[in-house]
């Protein structure tokens, strides 16, 4: 059976589409810049199946899931506000998370020339999301340092040589005291080790450092970085809450690491055919695979990895469509799985 999914790549700020009766409408930031990646087509898988999950759901409700994909950064385009339920999902991406510092195209650098017009009316979404309760942004990596810019929570700071320079592969995160009390990330404490630390796919470029240790209202530190293995919480925010949600779950999160990043059989397919398509170099398919050998190195860390991905971002995204679809058949009563 196909999904009942359908992916809108919008070229010109005029053919973001509007709402429509038969679409349950998810609104991709895209922030690559057209640079190579492979976030974006995980996401997309994510939601196509997402669909297909809910796929006797949306025949009842006589519509199907339309993921609008907009590529910010490269060609203005963003998405359109929403009164009501709505889903939003940031991606990663190169260069300064201010554009006015990328001035220049240099990939071996990871720099970017680029125009700095789109960043006001991101922000102003931004603003309009987080005054409508019924709608949720998850944002990953570059999105989540816009996040950070936008609401004064932390500034960018260059990981320097001095600091080992980009964090690169699975590494550890911690999670905060404030977490370890929040109705959703206690369900992921319950599941760790020790209740504290999980592993990441990280590709960190920037550390987001707060501006001061107790954040802005309404702002929640979930997880830092770790110092060693399994140390103590390092000074850079990997994942904070920005609003949350009347049923105690993120309704605006962001995280800087990976978790779209699927599991080793999936991305082994999706480099494959990124790389037979010619989307993508050989260089770059040789450095993502260098990830994938990780994944598969069989130290157990990849099950945890993929948890911790979940209460951070699939899981949510899942929730989150769910509660579009129920919000478009509501008078029907039918009943829908939770996000778990």
């Amino acid at each position: 059976m196909n999904a009942p999914f359908v992916v809108v790549r919008p070229q010109t700020p005029d053919e973001v589409p509007s709402p429509g009766a038969s679409f349950v409408d998810v609104a991709v930031l895209d922030m690559n810049h057209g640079w190579e990646n492979a976030g974006h087509d995980s996401i997309v898988a994510l939601v196509r199946r997402l669909a297909t999950d809910f796929a006797p759901a949306l025949e009842s409700a006589g519509a199907i899931v339309r993921l609008v994909s907009c590529d910010v950064r490269r060609r203005l385009v963003l998405p359109r506000p929403a009164k009501g339920p709505a889903l939003f999902i940031g991606t990663g991406g190169p260069g300064h998370l201010d554009p006015r510092h990328n001035t220049r195209d240099d990939l071996e650098a990871g720099l970017i020339a680029e125009s700095s017009d789109w960043e006001d009316p991101l922000f102003a979404l931004f603003d309009a999301i987080d005054a409508n309760d019924e709608a949720m942004l998850y944002a990953v990596c570059h999105s989540f340092g816009l996040l950070c810019r936008w609401s004064g929570v932390a500034a960018p700071v260059e990981r320097t040589q001095a600091k080992g320079g980009a964090s690169v592969g699975i590494v550890r995160n911690v999670l905060t005291a404030e977490a370890l009390e929040h109705p959703w990330f206690s369900r992921l404490a319950r599941h760790l080790p020790d209740r504290r630390h999980f592993p990441v796919a990280d590709s960190r470029h920037y550390d987001l450092i707060p501006h001061r240790k107790r954040l802005p209202l309404g702002a929640t530190a979930i997880a830092y970085e770790v110092e060693g293995a399994f140390g103590a919480p390092g000074e850079a925010l990997t994942t904070c809450e920005f609003a949350r949600g009347r049923s105690g779950m993120p309704r605006i999160l962001g995280v800087n690491h990976h978790p779209e990043i699927p599991d080793a059989a999936e991305l082994a397919v999706l480099l494959e055919r990124k790389l037979a398509s010619g989307e993508v170099t050989q260089d770059w398919y040789a450095s993502r695979a260098a990830l994938l050998q990780t994944l598969q190195r069989g130290d157990h860390s990849e099950p945890a990895r993929l948890l911790a991905a979940g209460y951070s971002f699939s899981f949510l995204v899942r929730d989150g469509l769910r509660h579009l679809i129920e919000a478009r058949d509501r008078n029907r009563g039918r009943a829908f799985p939770s996000a778990l």
